[in-house]
């Protein structure tokens, strides 16, 4: 579960991005931005996940919001994933942790009775003064990108 909840300020954050550059969360205030968090590239959760929100970007971007992916992996991995899969959304690299933990997604987890340390799927709508709006714990796939986007409306309303 994570300790930031609606209403809280969005941790801020500079991080390298697929394509090269970087991309600064307080950069984008003024409009809305998804912000979701993933465990790993070309896993078929978050693969599904990223192509469902793909294919939502024209509708989020009528809306002024910005999708961003989160993940541990270098941006090499993020280029290849995006390459791969023909990905329209953001992906930044948090390769030392240090947002995802700042945003407690960084959790023990257990997968066939091991324990281990990963990213927990979580999507944050941040509005357009960097507040939290909406959060959604141990995101279930399917449907999820749809879910945000009607939320993203929503907010705009």
């Amino acid at each position: 579960m994570t300790a930031l909840d609606i209403g809280s300020n969005a941790p801020d954050f500079t991080l390298p991005r697929d394509g090269g550059g970087t991309i600064t969360l307080s950069g984008l205030r003024g409009n809305p931005v998804v912000l979701y968090f993933y465990p790993k590239d070309n896993t078929s959760g978050c693969t599904q996940e990223a192509i469902e929100f793909s294919g939502l970007k024209p509708q989020f971007e009528k809306l002024g919001a910005k999708v961003i992916g989160m993940s541990p992996d270098p941006v090499k991995k993020h280029d290849k994933f995006k390459t791969k899969h023909d990905l329209k959304v953001e992906l930044v690299a948090d390769e030392d942790k240090a947002i995802i933990e700042s945003y407690g997604l960084w959790v023990e987890k257990s997968m066939y009775g091991r324990k281990y340390m990963g990213v927990e799927r979580t999507t944050f709508l941040i509005d357009s003064d960097g507040k939290i709006a909406k959060v959604w714990n141990k995101v279930k796939v399917p449907g999820h990108a749809a879910e945000v986007l009607e939320a993203t409306r929503a907010l705009q309303a």
